[in-house]
């Protein structure tokens, strides 16, 4: 059986390179890909998810978190559903369709199913290219 201190999974910039060095780390156990997200301030996917190509400009991907430190809300665009908030200490699920929003500095454990994470991963990959592109123009 695999396991891991969540520091010492592989970076994943290893797969994805435009993701930060050691602000993802993920390996794929399985089915599923077990993460750890660090994310030093406030962050809203909104654009990344519209510039990636995301279908719909949401994440097709469920998360299934927990978050040690930090608060982050999931907004569900063009649906009734309420935006949902995790804090330190809580476990969460967010289905697919949502937009993640990284209220605050965080640490979050992440459990995904690995063929989506691999999708939703190789989308930012491409919108984090394409942001760093216009920015050099």
């Amino acid at each position: 059986m695999p396991h891991s201190r969540l520091e010492d999974l592989p970076d994943g910039n290893t797969r994805w390179p435009a993701v930060p060095p050691g602000s993802f780390r993920s390996a794929k156990w399985g089915d599923m890909e077990v993460g750890y997200t660090t994310v030093p301030g406030p962050l809203d996917c909104t654009e990344q998810y519209k510039t990636g190509g995301y279908p719909g400009g949401v994440c097709q991907c469920p998360h299934y978190f927990y978050i040690f430190e930090g608060r982050v809300r999931a907004r569900y665009p063009n649906t009734d559903w309420p935006d949902e908030i995790a804090e330190a200490g809580e476990a969460c699920f967010f289905p697919a369709g949502h937009v993640l929003i990284y209220e605050t500095a965080s640490k979050v454990m992440e459990l995904n199913p690995a063929a989506a994470l691999q999708t939703c991963m190789d989308l930012t990959q491409q919108a984090i290219e394409r942001m760093m592109a216009g920015a050099k123009t």
